[in-house]
């Protein structure tokens, strides 16, 4: 199963495989703080897509339409998060305070 949290909240024993999904480092928080399992930065939006979008609800449908493209040529990746999380549980963590970010974006693809 999959799920989406801010890496910010307290990690608790349903979360399962904690994977940080981000391109960077979440600002204040110490590794041994996130309890992370992995990061995986390499399948995050691409800097200059991160860059476009900023969070801006208007663009939402357009982000996730080229971060999908971006998600096709990454397949290895996307498929070793698929195998993961039909074992187990996966949250994949995030660090925006918006509510539209990669992490729910990639959730959706990888549910399709």
């Amino acid at each position: 199963m999959l799920k989406t949290k801010r890496i910010y909240e307290l990690p608790s024993n349903d979360d399962g495989e904690r994977i940080l999904v981000d391109r960077l480092w979440p600002r204040g928080l110490s590794k041994e703080k996130a309890r992370i399992d992995e990061w995986m930065k390499e399948i995050a939006p691409s800097d200059e897509l991160r860059n476009w979008y900023r969070h801006e609800d208007a663009k939402w449908d357009e982000f996730r339409n080229r971060y999908f493209s971006e998600l096709e040529t990454k397949k290895e990746l996307v498929d070793r998060l698929r195998q993961k999380s039909r074992k187990k549980d996966v949250t994949l963590l995030f660090s925006t305070r918006a509510e539209k970010n990669n992490a729910v974006a990639l959730k959706e693809y990888l549910e399709k």
